[in-house]
């Protein structure tokens, strides 16, 4: 197998990956935990949860995307 399709397949690994796990962070269990009448800032702990986690979801996926592989 070449480098270059070694490569594009641990991207895709990865990209599995970080799918998952915020599949997994999105979902009831962990958003029951925030999801009560507490506030940050006057922001709703459940929102900014929510925002920080699309956040880093896509700031996450963007990198991957963009990394270089080059050996």
């Amino acid at each position: 197998m070449a480098f270059n399709e070694q490569a594009e397949q641990r991207r895709g690994q990865r990209l599995l990956f970080v799918s998952v796990l915020f599949t997994v962070l999105l979902n009831f269990p962990l958003l029951a935990v925030f999801d009560h009448q507490g506030r940050v800032g006057g922001i709703p702990v459940l929102y900014l949860y929510l925002l920080l986690a699309w956040i880093a979801l896509v700031l996450i996926t963007g990198w991957l995307v963009r990394q270089n592989d080059e050996p």
